[in-house]
């Protein structure tokens, strides 16, 4: 058996089409499972192959295509198909790449993002083991509606549409699931000679599977998962993909370590990192670019996006971290408490009910309860600046750009305006003034006004 690994390798990534039945304004492929676009999905999985090239072939609203997948990844290729004449087409748009000479081509669909990296590997080595054709299928118990895999001696002679199989082919529970693998030597002749010659006048690529049978050459059908080969065409399949998708990566995390109390509560995105021995309390949205250390606790209903927590933190309840938060080795964050762009350092406490938006809090710092940094002046963001183990009292107003010397003492209910000396006591609000027996008095005026409101005639 040779190695597919030592072989050049081109993937061409159909993304042309104009998913109508999503009913939408931005191109199928660009629907999101897991916060990815469907096509980078597979962009992904191309490159987690260790493939060659990445060769995306696009058509519907092309630009907005390709920016998506060039901001993924900026390796990517492209070529139009200027007029949507079927599969074979859409792989001959790509005609230039394919004369480059790669030992294998692999031909998959930009609305499939369950697809695994592995089962790419396994379809290169279909080649490599003296394959021409390789056709990727899998086994449906209700084979209604998909084209048919006709096989034999061990060989696939044929796929069938549903609508065109005899009772006997119709019988038959192999399925084909799209995806396509070719001997680089032989693929441009053989896409080529496919005609469209059928109801549609469309160049079908199937149709490869018995051109090449009738030359003679090796043409098998690989066995894949059903759920992997998922095509997405209307929103309640993208649900479905999405649901089908988070149950795979919880799977992975719990068995990497991860405790989930309630497991189909975590909504994961598709470059979720959490570390072991980490536990997940209910209801958990974990938006891109999120990643969570070892040993932390996070408790029900946390929100993250674009978020750093280290090792043996505390999160939550009900904590949302936004973009650029970062939560040093055993911060604690508690209920209510929303952090952006802001590091938070080791050992430091924001409990509950507390904005820090734009700040630097130092090791083992204070957050008393109420406390916000106002960073934002209608125009600009300021930064706010805590040093190590300050003590902030609950209902602070630190108003950026400001900045508390390390431990320092801000009492409650300061509007901070001014920087605080290391070891320094800061106090800001109105002296306290104490009238006594004044509260009867407003409170009989009160009641009078009521007593006077309920008596007074309604207006006619």
């Amino acid at each position: 058996m040779s190695n597919s690994q030592n072989r050049s390798c081109i993937a061409l990534v159909l993304a042309a089409g104009e998913g109508t039945r999503m009913k939408s304004g931005i191109p199928k492929v660009l629907h999101k499972v897991a916060g990815l676009e469907m096509v980078n999905h597979v962009v992904k999985v191309v490159g987690d192959a260790q493939v060659d090239l990445c060769a995306v072939v696009s058509g519907n609203q092309s630009e907005l295509v390709e920016s998506a997948i060039i901001n993924f990844n900026k390796e990517a290729v492209f070529f139009p198909q200027l007029k949507r004449l079927g599969t074979a087409n859409a792989v001959l748009a790509a005609q230039s790449a394919l004369e480059q000479g790669f030992d294998d081509v692999l031909v998959l669909f930009g609305d499939a993002p369950l697809l695994r990296p592995q089962t790419l590997v396994q379809m290169r080595q279909c080649l490599a083991d003296g394959a021409d054709v390789a056709v990727l299928g899998f086994h449906a118990d209700d084979p209604y509606g998909y084209g048919r895999l006709v096989e034999k001696d061990g060989k696939l002679i044929a796929i069938r549409e549903h609508k065109e199989a005899s009772e006997e082919e119709l019988a038959i529970q192999f399925c084909n699931g799209g995806i396509m693998a070719i001997n680089g030597a032989k693929c441009l002749e053989l896409v080529k000679s496919v005609s469209n010659n059928n109801s549609k006048g469309e160049y079908y690529l199937t149709d490869v599977v018995e051109i090449a049978n009738e030359r003679g050459l090796n043409v098998v059908a690989h066995k894949g998962d059903e759920q992997e080969i998922l095509g997405i065409n209307n929103r309640v399949e993208l649900a479905e993909a999405e649901q089908i998708w988070q149950e795979r990566r919880r799977r992975e995390l719990m068995l990497d370590g991860v405790s989930m109390v309630a497991p189909q509560t975590v909504f994961l995105s598709y470059d979720t990192i959490i570390g072991s021995e980490t536990t997940l309390e209910p209801c958990q949205v974990f938006g891109p670019g999120v990643q969570i250390g070892s040993g932390v606790k996070i408790r029900a209903y946390c929100h993250f996006e674009q978020s750093i927590v280290d090792n043996d933190c505390d999160i939550g309840p009900y904590a949302r971290l936004r973009p650029g938060t970062e939560i040093s080795q055993s911060g604690k964050v508690g209920n209510f408490v929303e952090i952006k762009n802001a590091k938070i350092e080791t050992g430091a406490k924001v409990n509950h009910l507390s904005y820090i938006g734009d700040a630097e809090v130092g090791e083992r710092v204070n957050i008393g309860a109420g406390t916000i940094t106002c960073n934002y002046d209608g125009v600009n963001k300021h930064l706010t600046q805590i040093g190590a183990g300050a003590f902030i009292g609950s209902n602070s107003a630190l108003v950026a750009p400001v900045s508390i010397g390390e431990n320092a003492y801000v009492g409650s209910g300061s509007v901070v305006t001014k920087n605080a000396p290391a070891d320094s006591l800061v106090v800001s609000r109105a002296r306290q003034t104490t009238m006594e027996g004044r509260a009867v008095v407003l409170k009989n005026r009160a009641l009078a006004f009521k007593k006077a409101k309920a008596q007074k005639p309604p207006e006619s």
